[in-house]
């Protein structure tokens, strides 16, 4: 029996960059085409509404591209339907060329939640899904708040969104399950209409079967990932599950699929995972996997390079967590901290934040992780990121706090 291949760490990390945008040159102009593109290839951008610095949505197009501005996002959205919003791991913008096989989601989220909702709400809750609907359907494009919420982001109880006023609730069930979509944001508050007055027809039509878009998930999950075990493949979309995933692998093991070891960056046992075989996407493709940039970017917490912080870890020697929901006094490092990736390496985090009030994009903390020193040159790679940073944001001047400078414990 023929040993599997092993993969060294450095090939990996660099195949992964590479497929996540990160070897591209950052400073070439960025079309509306080239953005879309560049989410094309990412697969997805995640959404978030804290705004520390920046969104991460933005955060996330900045760091592969210094030229980005933040309405060419909304244009693709709003104006081109290029992009929908919806659900993979967590809410994100997704090309809307991909939408069909979101239908598979739509159906088994239906399923599930009608379930649940019956375990969540007292009384007729289908009535209420039918009155939101109707009220969509004759008065168009409408925000939470419009059918008698307070502000969306404010919820009833402490709870989910299972807690939120009923409306409010009926709201995010049908965009959930594919019936309304994001038309536009107000602020950070979705707009909400009828899927079929807001996506293109073509994609609104175009039907696969549960087999093709298992297919089509896992083979492009796997494109974005380059090296990847099952698990790993079945979580970048969160279209399917980790039992079809597996089953998807091990039916194209030892044709289509390679199974390969990983060296993981710490050493250790290597993790056995699959890539493609053939010519274009496999092994023998990667000889001339391009060198990262060198500059060093600040990267959102919800990076996709960094989204599954185990795979991060094997694959960079990171540990990373976010601090937003640890209480003040036990957080290591700070509420909203972004890793520094420089060339092909993680080096550090940073604690900074753009205080609006004062015009300041305010560092209150560096750590670099061991053996990583703050080198003149390193400084000045970091000070021109800040730079770049400062302008993106529209902060006056970047400020460093005092004792901003930290060593990890």
């Amino acid at each position: 029996m023929t040993q599997p291949r092993i993969i060294d760490n450095r090939t990996a990390r660099r195949l992964f960059l590479a497929r996540q945008g990160l070897t591209l040159p950052p400073h070439l102009k960025l079309t509306d085409a080239g953005l879309l593109e560049l989410i094309e290839r990412l697969g997805f951008v995640q959404l978030d509404s804290i705004q520390t610095v920046e969104r991460a949505h933005h955060m996330i197009l900045f760091a592969r591209n210094q030229t980005y501005r933040h309405k060419q996002l909304a244009r693709l959205h709003e104006r081109e339907a290029a992009l929908f919003e919806n659900w993979t791991h967590d809410a994100a913008v997704i090309p809307s060329r991909f939408f069909p096989h979101w239908k598979l989601r739509f159906a088994r989220e239906e399923a599930r939640l009608r379930e649940r909702w019956r375990k969540w709400r007292d009384g007729d809750f289908e009535s209420e899904l039918a009155s939101v609907l109707r009220h969509v359907a004759d008065n168009g494009r409408v925000l939470a708040r419009e059918l008698g919420n307070d502000d969306e982001a404010t919820p009833k109880t402490n709870g989910g969104w299972w807690d939120w006023h009923p409306s409010k609730t009926a709201l995010e069930y049908l965009w959930r399950c594919g019936h309304l979509a994001v038309a536009a944001r107000d602020g950070f508050q979705k707009v909400y209409d009828l899927t079929e007055r807001t996506l293109p027809h073509a994609q609104l039509e175009a039907e696969f079967s549960e087999a093709e878009t298992v297919d089509w998930a896992c083979r492009a999950a796997l494109e974005r990932l380059g090296v990847a075990t099952s698990g790993e493949i079945a979580a970048f979309w969160d279209l399917v599950t980790p039992a079809e995933a597996k089953a998807w692998c091990q039916a194209r093991k030892g044709n289509e699929l390679e199974e390969v070891l990983i060296e993981n960056a710490g050493g250790g046992k290597p993790r056995a995972a699959f890539c493609f075989a053939d010519e274009d996407q496999g092994y023998d493709s990667w000889a001339g996997l391009p060198e990262p940039p060198k500059r060093l970017r600040v990267l959102s917490p919800f990076d996709p390079l960094i989204r599954d912080r185990k795979r991060t870890e094997r694959l960079f020697g990171f540990h990373y967590r976010i601090e937003v929901f640890v209480p003040a006094a036990k957080r290591k490092y700070g509420y909203y901290v972004f890793p520094l990736l420089e060339g092909e390496r993680l080096i550090g985090r940073i604690d900074m934040k753009h205080e609006r009030g004062r015009g300041e994009l305010r560092v209150k903390g560096l750590w670099l992780e061991p053996k990583v020193k703050l080198s003149a040159a390193r400084k000045n790679r970091l000070e021109a990121e800040l730079e770049r940073q400062r302008r993106f944001t529209g902060a006056e001047r970047v400020v460093f706090g005092k004792g901003w400078l930290k060593t990890a414990d």
